[in-house]
This record gives structure tokens, sequence and C-alpha cells, in this order.
């Protein structure tokens, strides 16, 4: 409750200070700010959660040798 109180208080005294900016001002912070929004909310929609893949390839590894694998990779290389 008091953190609300806190951030209250702040937005407040920002929204009394952007009240003294000239228009073309405002409207640059207005700009600023929702360029700041869009860019968080891509890299929110960027993330990937890994563990709705878990399992996913269960059955491709089945009857395969990993050190055989790993050889046959190798020779592949050279």
């Amino acid at each position: 409750m008091v953190i609300n109180v806190h951030k209250n208080v702040a937005l407040e005294r920002i929204r009394k200070e952007v009240e003294n900016l000239m228009p073309d001002e405002q409207l640059k912070l207005v700009d600023i700010l929702i360029h700041k929004l869009m860019k968080q909310e891509i890299a929110r929609e960027k993330t990937v959660n890994l563990s709705a893949f878990y399992g996913l390839g269960k059955g491709l590894w089945k009857g395969e040798d990993a050190r055989e694998y790993v050889n046959k990779l190798r020779d592949e290389r050279i």
C-alpha cells in the first residue's frame, strides 16, 4: 500500500512537470514513451517459453547410439 502511494505521488509530480512543458515538448515526450512501450511489447512477444517444447522430439533419437552419432558427424566434417 505504501508503494502505491509513493508511485501515485511520483506520477502526480511528473504530471505537473509535464503540464509545464510546451505542447511540442509534450508531444515529443508522448512519442518517446510510445516508442519505449512498443519496444517492450515487441520484446515480450519474442520471448519463447522453451518448456513448451519439452518432449516434442521424444522418439527422434530412439535406437540411435550417441557415440556412433557423434563419430559419424566428425567423420562427415573431415
